[in-house]
């Protein structure tokens, strides 16, 4: 079995720490608040067949960081991350569902997808997401991968208009050379929604954009979750030197 690297712990007042999953019990925790979040709050429909877990085919495949409340002793906040070679013994990668990926194929070897990330509603003032990114940071870094990947999700409960309004704001400032363009298997149809006047930027998708990721082409539509997906393509090499000393630092102060 591949010994995992360790992930620094971080303390707050609440005590809490950051690390990669090591046993089955704590990815069934991280599966846990993955369900409440997505199919409880947000109303997603889920594949799982085991209630109360969000799991799927390709979590026996990831490494899932975890913020743990030491003190509630419960999983508060979660990501998961597959790397090259674990992506390879999936068979692809989850994005794959959604975009065909054909022009990254020769950045597939230094490639990490991320997805699946949630806070719990007690812990979203911006502590959490921090201490996940810190994770992230380590883990990319410690690992020697140079590229960070994903899917960022807008919701469409106003049908779509933000989430047009949205692409054509980063389409314009934050579009990814065409080398790593990517195209969605059931796009949103664009033409047919009025983008929004007021747009609002999920905080994820703000917090890649800070950090340096752009976008790699036109949503597509996620009928399971209701929302519409953008790939994020973030270099290591470009992420933002604000951005590496904060969540780095953390870790060295940890």
């Amino acid at each position: 079995m591949q010994t995992q690297p360790r992930i620094a712990d971080h303390e707050s007042p609440r005590r809490l720490q950051v690390a990669l999953a090591k046993t089955p019990g704590e990815v069934i925790e991280a599966q846990q608040l993955r369900y409440r979040i997505f199919s409880e709050e947000l109303g997603a429909r889920l594949e799982s067949e085991s209630t109360g877990l969000d799991s799927d085919a390709f979590d026996p495949f990831c490494d899932h960081l975890i913020v743990r409340d030491a003190g509630r002793q419960e999983v508060v906040g979660t990501y998961r991350l597959l790397p090259p070679a674990a992506a390879r013994a999936a068979g692809r990668l989850y994005s794959e569902s959604e975009f065909d990926l054909a022009r990254l194929d020769g950045i597939r070897s230094d490639l990490v997808e991320v997805g699946r990330s949630c806070v719990h509603p007690e812990h979203r003032g911006g502590r959490v997401i921090s201490m996940l990114w810190s994770g992230i940071c380590e883990y990319m870094t410690t690992r020697g991968h140079r590229y960070l990947a994903g899917c960022a999700s807008i919701g469409l409960a106003d049908g779509g208009r933000n989430a047009a309004a949205i692409y054509a704001q980063l389409a314009a400032a934050h579009a990814a050379p065409a080398e790593w363009r990517v195209f969605p298997r059931v796009p949103l149809p664009l033409d047919a929604l009025e983008p929004a006047r007021d747009v609002k930027l999920p905080p994820l998708i703000k917090g890649y954009i800070r950090a340096g990721a752009s976008i790699c082409g036109e949503p597509a539509w996620d009928p399971d979750f209701n929302t519409a997906d953008l790939f994020v393509l973030l270099p290591l090499e470009r992420f933002a030197q604000r951005y590496a000393a904060r969540f780095m630092g953390e870790s060295a102060a940890a």
